[in-house]
């Protein structure tokens, strides 16, 4: 099995490393989009917004990105942090999402009560 840093091209201008991030980048993208889709899921799951941020699956996270990316070949440092900005956007946007989705049931229900009085 090759690791992920045996894969990166020899590059010999900016031009070929733009093009290999921009091509990385395709990839990452969707898998990001993919992502915070599942966070949508988890607001629509979870029962409280305390719940929304998680210190100990945090770390359980942090912990399993660092051990791959040293099974990689790369920095676990660098993948730790790009990681916790990942998650701290991610807390931020399931926030969002859960008070977006419990608005949208206050306003149902408010209607309900409205429409009984």
């Amino acid at each position: 099995m090759s690791r992920a840093i045996d894969q990166v091209q020899h590059c010999t201008t900016m031009a070929d490393v733009r093009r290999e991030i921009d091509a990385l980048d395709d990839v990452l993208v969707p898998l990001l989009v993919q992502r915070t889709g599942y966070m949508t899921q988890a607001a629509r799951i979870k029962h409280s917004d305390v719940q929304v941020r998680d210190e100990a699956r945090i770390q359980a996270i942090v912990d399993r990105v660092r051990e791959r990316a040293l099974v990689q070949g790369g920095q676990a440092d660098v993948v730790e942090a790009i990681y916790r900005g990942i998650m701290e956007a991610s807390i931020a946007y399931e926030h969002r999402e859960f008070a977006r989705l419990r608005a949208g049931h206050a306003s149902d229900a408010g209607q309900t009560a409205g429409s009984a009085a």
